[in-house]
């Protein structure tokens, strides 16, 4: 597994070395966070 440092302009050097897995976590690290609120009403 390669991880670290991982964008567009490098991840077909990494994925060209032999790893297996690429790991992105840019992905998620850079998402907006979503505001969801749950309520409950009594029945």
């Amino acid at each position: 597994e390669a991880s670290g440092g991982v964008n567009l302009e490098t991840i077909a050097a990494k994925a060209a070395s032999g790893v297996d897995y690429v790991s992105v976590g840019r992905l998620t690290q850079s998402a907006p966070a979503a505001d969801i609120g749950l309520d409950f009403k009594p029945v």
